[in-house]
């Protein structure tokens, strides 16, 4: 666990030298998080109540997405295409010869880029927003605690969903294909554009049943106190059954995928 322990934070220390990149990107979610924030302020004057949110929990829920849009890789760019790259290179060999799991490696990696990019490119547009609009932050520190572990637990599967991404690089040569529709998916199965809440009848039904939710739908409402008691806990559960299982058919797919590695002469 050490080794791991070092790799996330490898991984935190090597997006700390993005400095002029995290700039620019928190300059971005900052004014698409204003741009939103007041399209859900004309939506909510119209359809107040919508989705079960008041218009001051509707505008937490978009700087909410701002703040967690890198931090869970809603829309990719996290550690896949390098990993696709190095499968497409054969480096992936390099890889399998290391002391350690390639997955756990990998994850450990993600871990700590997403742990950079809460406090690096999260803090300032949900700081901003809160000083510019009303919003619906709780005073409870349990409440952020609770929060925070829905975020870790939202990173889980959004690493296990482009865990699997990137393996289909063996099959495929290159995985830009896969890559677009996770990301499509991401964006709007995670209620990044409107909260799955709105979603209509059946659409909306199998919209919260997909993975895509843990990443920002489910973070979103624990910290809006939507999921208390045993409720939290089936939150939880879910995020976790998602990533169990999203985990054991990645680990399923490395062992069918490395069969496939042929290294010249060895």
């Amino acid at each position: 666990m050490r080794l791991y322990a070092i790799v996330a934070a490898g991984g935190f220390r090597r997006h700390t030298t993005y400095r002029i990149a995290t700039a620019a990107g928190v300059f971005t979610n900052t004014v698409f998080g204003a741009i939103m924030a007041y399209t859900y302020m004309a939506l909510w004057s119209v359809r107040p109540g919508l989705g079960g949110y008041d218009q001051s929990q509707a505008l937490t829920y978009v700087w909410l997405g701002q703040a967690l849009i890198m931090t869970v890789a809603m829309m990719g760019g996290g550690f896949e295409d390098e990993l696709v790259e190095r499968i497409r290179t054969g480096d992936i060999a390099i890889d399998l010869y290391r002391p350690a799991d390639l997955q756990l490696w990998w994850l450990a990696g993600d871990v700590g880029r997403a742990a950079f990019h809460l406090l690096g490119r999260g803090v300032v547009p949900l700081a901003f927003g809160a000083l510019a609009f009303d919003l619906a932050l709780p005073a409870d520190p349990r409440t952020w605690l609770a929060f925070l572990l829905a975020v870790f637990l939202g990173v889980l599967v959004s690493f296990s969903i482009r865990y699997l991404v990137a393996l289909s690089a063996f099959w495929l040569l290159d995985g830009a294909g896969m890559a677009q529709m996770a990301w499509l998916g991401g964006v709007f199965f995670s209620g990044m554009l409107l909260p799955l809440n709105v979603f209509p009848g059946a659409l909306g039904e199998v919209a919260r049943a997909l993975p895509w939710s843990s990443l920002l739908q489910i973070p979103a409402d624990v910290l809006l106190g939507r999921h208390t008691g045993w409720g939290l806990v089936g939150a939880y559960g879910f995020q976790l059954g998602w990533a169990a299982l999203l985990l054991g058919t990645g680990r399923l797919l490395q062992a069918a995928a490395t069969r496939r590695v042929v290294v010249q002469g060895g």
